[in-house]
């Protein structure tokens, strides 16, 4: 396991400016979700993790980001978008991580996987419902009611997926009712807990873990 204490964002230079047309630039809450890790990352560390996926991994800056740090960890990330997995492992092998990309709809085609870390940056933008289920640029933003369609699907799989003594971060604004989330996770069994929170532009961004 690397001794490095904080996690570096990755090199993005081997990227087109024109292929951000069509996959999710890293932004501001990407790298607010990079320095939730590191935030979190001696108890990652203690963890010592084996397996991880990312959920919608975009241009892959942020699983990259965690296999920088986690060289022994097997990273695996999805996204709709088949594109968003082209950039993403070529991310991860611009920096030097391996990464196994998926192009699948959340996690609905693992069947017996079990992770000890979930990652997810949903489509968080309060829009009405039929601007969901896009499998181009706008599956990276467009949440449906309460900005939150996306997210509740994946809530109700984390319990098959994540292990048992895995941890699930989060990234939500305020917009799509947090202490709702908290709840239907609470429900799951689950605890929760804040690891960051930013105001960007007027947008009132967090990050929560959940962990049995």
């Amino acid at each position: 396991m690397t001794a490095s204490t904080k996690l570096e964002t990755p090199y993005q230079n081997h990227i087109d400016k024109a292929d951000f047309d069509h996959v999710y630039e890293p932004a501001e809450d990407s790298f607010l979700l990079i320095d939730a890790l590191e935030k979190d990352l001696q108890y990652l560390k203690a963890k010592n993790p084996t397996f991880c996926l990312e959920v919608g991994s975009g241009s892959g800056v942020v699983i990259t980001a965690f296999g920088m740090v986690f060289p022994n960890t097997f990273c695996v990330s999805t996204d709709i978008n088949w594109k968003a997995c082209e950039m993403s492992i070529s991310t991860a092998k611009y920096n030097k991580v391996l990464l196994e990309p998926v192009n699948m709809d959340l996690v609905n085609f693992f069947v017996d996987n079990k992770f000890d870390v979930i990652i997810f940056n949903p489509p968080y933008v309060v829009t009405e419902s039929q601007e969901c289920g896009g499998k181009d640029i706008t599956a990276s933003w467009a949440g449906g009611i309460k900005g939150r369609e996306i997210t509740d699907r994946l809530l109700h799989m984390i319990p098959k997926k994540l292990a048992e003594d895995g941890t699930f971060y989060l990234l939500l604004i305020q917009d799509n009712i947090p202490n709702e989330v908290i709840e239907i996770m609470r429900m799951h069994g689950f605890k929760s807990e804040l690891v960051i929170r930013r105001i960007v532009r007027n947008e009132h961004q967090l990050v929560l873990k959940f962990y049995k």
